[in-house]
């Protein structure tokens, strides 16, 4: 196996600098604390997915029964639930008012970062299914630890791509991030949907032969 292929792709496909817009517009009602622990949690979570699906990818969806198209409908969801929110400037999640604020702000926080943030906007279907691909691919010990080591990579290049994104605020300002918040949602909303209708042909293949008028 070319092991230089896995990361490239990976790489590609993750693209930590154009998550970076997304970043920003989850995390506008956090402090800069929540922020640096939104990044980290975001850039560990990007490791762990890639870490497990090299290791146990393919078994965990044959336990499940499930298969990528069913990951990539569930996925489409989150983000159009998630882009419903940013239209209209508000944070990607919401927690009850009767929670304590300080560890609302923290477990929202937590969340964001986790969901949808790392899954699926960073590490999604296709994510997953190149990084099992690839895993099927190893012959040896060795090259199963470099597409783990890759896991490393990946969570390094989101902390100093989401860790650079202070900077960027600051220009923008509280105008621009909302302006760039709605504008993230109209492109998160199309992603969404390419998402869903993509998975949607893969489980119902009728679908993808009717013809568009």
């Amino acid at each position: 196996m070319d092991l230089l292929k896995p990361l490239i792709a990976l790489l590609a496909i993750v693209n930590p600098i154009g998550a970076v817009p997304f970043f920003l517009a989850f995390t506008q009602g956090q402090s800069r604390e929540q922020r640096r622990r939104t990044l980290r949690v975001s850039s560990f979570s990007a490791f762990c997915v890639i870490a497990i699906s090299s290791l146990a990818g393919l078994k965990i969806i044959e336990f499940f029964g499930i298969s990528i198209a069913s990951f990539q409908v569930g996925g489409g969801v989150l983000l159009l639930i998630s882009s419903i929110h940013m239209l209209n400037a508000m944070p990607a999640e919401s927690r009850p008012a009767d929670v304590d604020e300080g560890h609302a702000k923290a477990n929202a926080g937590d969340s964001i970062a986790v969901v949808p943030l790392t899954i699926p906007l960073l590490t999604g279907p296709a994510t997953i299914s190149t990084v099992v691909i690839y895993a099927e691919k190893t012959r040896t010990l060795f090259e199963h630890a470099v597409l783990v080591g890759y896991g490393v990579v990946i969570g390094g290049a989101t902390y100093l791509a989401f860790a650079a994104s202070g900077r960027i605020a600051k220009v923008l300002g509280s105008t621009g991030i909302n302006v760039m918040t709605r504008l993230m949602g109209l492109i998160l909303a199309a992603m969404a949907v390419e998402l869903l209708a993509d998975g949607l042909v893969k489980l119902f293949p009728l679908l993808g032969s009717v013809p568009a008028k």
